[in-house]
């Protein structure tokens, strides 16, 4: 009898640190991260400095993780993140300085086309029961080519027809660059609605137990489908804020940032597996990939270099998730 309480008492015990893990594990790498690079350099903690790289994941991705947490959440991956952003960033640039339409308009133009993007993905795996990884990579390489199509491979200008957007790319509220509080804006919209709504209740059941949800009446392919619309969506809106930053629509942008975007949901905690995510660690996630990005460009990292410290990363990342569950069993 003692002996069978230890046991669980050793099992709970085991539990919870598990637990514990799983729920600060992308908190305490932050941390050691910030402190790591405040060491390493004392312009890490400048003002600017920091601002730079709330900016720079503001642009990049940030909003777009949000998105990618949703689909990952219905066991999917989205592939064609990048390949969007390019696309919306060309866009952006197409339809203000090309063809006169005004800025808000052409905003709603592009997350239009961004949507569109993933409502292509989106059915095919959810009613078709494609592959997401497969389809996805299907739409990076469309996306990436229609942005070069319509560029002619050339960057566009927004011109002066575009200045009310090129001033809230460089512009701050409060001290704070509009972009990113932009972005924080998503990620609060995002936690309130998988939080508190049936709809994020759902897609994380989804990625639980898929079967369970659908033997309970519910249409799950609309609801694989529409994170996928949300992902779309968010990664046109990341190219609408490319375009503010830089002041034109180019092609070349986003190159490999799905990568980048996958890696800060999976270091948020997010299991690809399904059923397991939040948009707080998410947050985080993002955070802590600018934070690496900048402490290599402080030490003067090659920019080829770094895809293979954010591969390494993704793998550690992995590990940690498998320790966590090798702790809970």
């Amino acid at each position: 009898m003692t002996a069978l309480s230890e046991n669980r008492g050793d099992g709970k015990r085991g539990y919870d640190l598990g637990a514990l893990v799983q729920r600060f594990a992308t908190l305490g790498i932050f941390l050691v991260l910030v402190i790591v690079a405040s060491l390493w350099t004392d312009s890490f903690l400048t003002k600017n400095n920091i601002l730079n790289v709330l900016r720079q994941v503001a642009s990049g991705a940030g909003i777009m993780s949000v998105g990618m947490l949703f689909v990952i959440l219905t066991r999917g991956i989205d592939l064609s993140v990048g390949s969007v952003l390019a696309l919306g960033c060309v866009l952006t640039a197409y339809f203000i300085a090309k063809l006169g339409y005004g800025v808000g308009v052409s905003i709603a133009l592009v997350i239009l086309c961004g949507a569109a993007c993933g409502l292509a993905v989106g059915f095919f795996v959810a009613y078709m029961r494609l592959p997401s990884f497969v389809m996805s990579l299907a739409m990076m390489a469309i996306a990436r080519s229609l942005s070069f199509m319509i560029s002619e491979g050339r960057p566009i200008s927004i011109g002066d027809g575009g200045q009310a957007l090129a001033d809230f790319g460089a512009g701050y509220w409060l001290g704070i660059p509009q972009p990113v509080i932009l972005m924080f804006a998503v990620f609060i919209v995002g936690g309130i609605v998988l939080s508190f709504t049936r709809f994020g209740r759902i897609i994380t059941a989804i990625g639980s137990n898929e079967e369970a949800v659908r033997l309970s009446g519910i249409a799950v392919p609309r609801y694989i489908l529409s994170v996928y619309v949300i992902s779309g969506a968010l990664a046109g809106l990341a190219g609408v804020i490319s375009a503010s930053r830089t002041t034109i629509g180019s092609a070349q942008v986003g190159v490999g940032m799905e990568l980048n975007v996958i890696a800060a949901v999976v270091i948020g905690g997010a299991s690809l597996m399904g059923g397991r995510g939040d948009v707080v660690n998410t947050l985080l996630g993002t955070l802590v990939m600018g934070i690496i990005a900048n402490i290599m460009n402080l030490a003067g990292v090659p920019g080829y270099s770094q895809q293979l410290y954010t591969g390494l990363i993704i793998v550690v990342a992995m590990l940690l998730q498998y320790a966590t569950g090798t702790l809970k069993r």
